[in-house]
């Protein structure tokens, strides 16, 4: 079924890395979400008056609220494809991330309008009514959030959409707050105990926190992630396969709305090439990345000593050192610089982001004892940095 609709509706489904195909993925998705939970909410309401249940009249309108939220999702997703223009030279993407802030928002007030709801049903309980029918429609409805979790997640990873992924994970929610529903009718059904109310707080409890996970998941790339580690190694590779290319370091992505990206990056250039070829090799991989990658890459050229053997040895020892303390330490930016009795080696020293400025200190030195101890003449002047990378386990 997923596969037929974005066969039918999405126009080149199969470039997800452009920006206009992955748009149409968005307005697609938002289309279905809100026919479906319209036709749940009109079914659910029509079911919780029949059988004047507060769980299942609670449960119809968290579809409703996914409802609502599927339509300012399309109308952020539309706003969002804006192009850039003179105050926004990103573009409009991250309004994706408003509209879904907006979602979670709503979703939260919905969850907490039906937990006053129902913990008034539990202060004053009303009698239920039995129908089969109004269990063969929640069951019904189980099925179709089912489908929308697995619709939802499949394009959210194929596009990489947060909001995609958040709305199956909400969608996995309304799974959970349906069958226990089911149970409250059952319970009553077969042993006539009304757990109508408690079981309507329950569901305004799901449905609030998944309105908080997505308020999470979207307020995390307004705020600023880290790069994920397959998009670091990605463009690092991608830098690193061009001949003339010794190494990179220091790469920072900026997330200016899903499929819109911006990175920066230092890349490791021998010292003794001419700068001008260096310079066009560095422009060539900026232009190639933008079509391949369609990221806006800045590269910095760092020069390196490449033949010296001394310096090379200075430099693995160097390494060695700084992996037997923390493999997950690097360093780059390394230079030597003799003197009559001593010699200095700069460089920096790359860190996890737990490390404190203490735990920061502490390093260094040990760093410098442990050179000094190889070579007494070896004096370090590092500078400690954090990666802006999400740490692999």
């Amino acid at each position: 079924m997923t596969e037929l609709l974005v066969r039918k509706f999405v126009k080149d489904y199969e470039q997800t890395g452009d920006a206009d195909v992955r748009t149409r993925y968005g307005l697609m998705a938002s289309v279905v979400g809100i026919c479906c939970n319209l036709l749940l909410f009109g079914a659910k309401l029509l079911t919780g008056i029949v059988v004047n249940s507060i769980s299942v009249m609670a449960d119809a309108f968290n579809n409703l609220s996914d409802a609502a939220s599927s339509i300012v999702g399309f109308v952020g997703v539309k706003m969002a494809q804006k192009p850039a223009d003179a105050d926004h030279p990103f573009g409009h993407g991250r309004i994706e991330y408003i509209a879904a802030f907006v979602v979670a928002f709503l979703v939260i007030q919905v969850g907490f309008s039906l937990f006053k709801t129902s913990a008034g049903k539990i202060l004053h309980p009303e009698e239920l009514v039995f129908y089969r029918v109004s269990v063969m429609i929640l069951l019904l409805s189980v099925a179709v959030k089912l489908w929308m979790a697995v619709f939802n997640r499949r394009l959210g990873k194929r596009i990489q959409s947060k909001v995609m992924l958040a709305t199956a994970a909400d969608s996995l929610g309304d799974v959970c707050a349906t069958s226990a529903t089911i149970f409250s009718l059952l319970v009553f059904g077969i042993w006539h105990v009304n757990l109508d109310g408690i079981v309507g707080l329950v569901v305004s409890v799901l449905v609030m926190v998944a309105g908080i996970n997505i308020a999470k998941d979207t307020l995390a790339p307004l705020i600023g992630e880290a790069t994920d580690p397959k998009v670091y190694h990605q463009i690092k590779d991608f830098v690193e396969q061009y001949e003339g290319i010794v190494g990179s370091h220091d790469l920072i992505v900026h997330n200016y709305g899903p499929g819109r990206s911006m990175a920066s990056i230092h890349a490791e250039v021998p010292n003794d090439v001419d700068i001008e070829v260096s310079h066009e090799i560095v422009d060539q991989i900026e232009r190639d990345a933008a079509r391949a990658l369609g990221i806006f890459l800045v590269i910095h050229m760092d020069p390196v000593e490449v033949h010296d053997v001394r310096v090379k040895e200075l430099r693995e020892m160097v390494q060695q050192v700084v992996q037997g303390l923390d493999g997950r330490l690097s360093i780059h930016d390394f230079r030597v610089v003799d003197g009559k009795k001593r010699i200095n080696l700069i460089f920096d020293l790359v860190v996890p982001r737990e490390y404190t400025r203490t735990m920061q200190d502490a390093l260094k030195q040990q760093v410098a004892g442990r050179i000094q101890e190889r070579d007494s003449r070896c004096f370090c002047v590092i500078t400690v940095e954090g990666t802006f990378c999400v740490e692999e386990a």
